[in-house]
């Protein structure tokens, strides 16, 4: 991309805003005109594509797919360079109304000055709800990403997908597991899927958790209920999923934390990573 030539990285950063124009309101534009970001992707942005492009502004490129729901879900993908394809939904036809999931494909140039396809993809898995039809949703969900992340592997050199997933992979992804494990976001067969995701079968990398390393969290979401925030009571359900290569080019991650409870413009905070391709 054109802007990352000007830097040695390429800056990618996700967040669920928990509503666009609410998330305005509490400073989100302050913090995204600091953050020198090449591309951004949105969860829940419940917001018409009218109030999208005005509110991020000028100087973005824009793909937005709106819930049928009004007011629910929405995602988005925001980028300083022009995506060469994208695309509206993750490929079932029950979802393709739904707000969960864009893809664009971008022109990327490596380390070594050769030219490279990366797609990156917004996605807002379902919350779910445990022994309800909302959690079948999830499964179902979770079953064709299980299908689209290998066909992402080979449409493009480098692929990448970020967003609010809803699921905490292990014991370090949530502050009070030993309280949650018969909860959605939590429950084996959910965690099972990110096995997949990660281990052999699929072969693709949680980038955030590799910079990390053996830690508890970061966390990147905190309930609105009491102390939680202040506490550190979170969970690291915002993701950075990406093919071999790509994780391998990843240099940082940082969770921008907002550094009180009232100060925060969403109750996820934006996991950004940096890749020097």
């Amino acid at each position: 991309m054109s802007s990352a030539l000007k830097k040695d990285h390429l800056r990618i950063a996700t967040v669920n805003v928990n509503g666009l124009r609410a998330a305005y309101k509490k400073g989100m534009a302050e913090w995204l005109a600091e953050r020198e970001v090449d591309i951004l992707t949105l969860q829940e942005v419940r917001a018409p594509d009218a109030i999208v492009h005005k509110l991020l502004g000028e100087g973005w490129h824009i793909l937005h797919a709106e819930a049928e729901a009004k007011g629910r879900a929405g995602v988005a993908i925001a980028s300083r360079d022009e995506p060469l394809a994208t695309r509206t939904h993750i490929g079932d036809d029950y979802f393709a109304l739904a707000g969960r999931w864009v893809e664009a494909d971008f022109r990327v140039t490596d380390t070594a000055g050769k030219p490279a396809q990366l797609t990156v993809a917004s996605a807002y898995v379902h919350s779910g709800e445990a022994d309800t039809p909302k959690q079948v949703d999830k499964y179902r969900f979770l079953d064709v990403m299980s299908t689209r992340l290998p066909e992402l592997s080979k449409h493009s050199d480098h692929a990448l997908v970020t967003g609010d997933l809803n699921v905490g992979h292990t014991e370090l992804d949530i502050k009070n597991w030993k309280g949650n494990v018969k909860r959605a976001g939590f429950l084996p067969q959910e965690r099972a899927y990110f096995d997949r995701f990660f281990g052999e079968e699929i072969g693709w990398k949680d980038v955030h958790r590799g910079l990390a390393g053996t830690v508890n969290g970061p966390y990147t979401w905190w309930s609105q209920r009491g102390q939680a925030f202040d506490n550190d009571s979170g969970w690291r359900i915002d993701y950075h999923m990406a093919t071999p290569t790509l994780a391998a080019a990843a240099v940082s991650a940082v969770v921008d934390r907002a550094p009180s409870w009232d100060t925060r413009f969403s109750d996820h905070a934006p996991l950004v990573v940096d890749y020097r391709l």
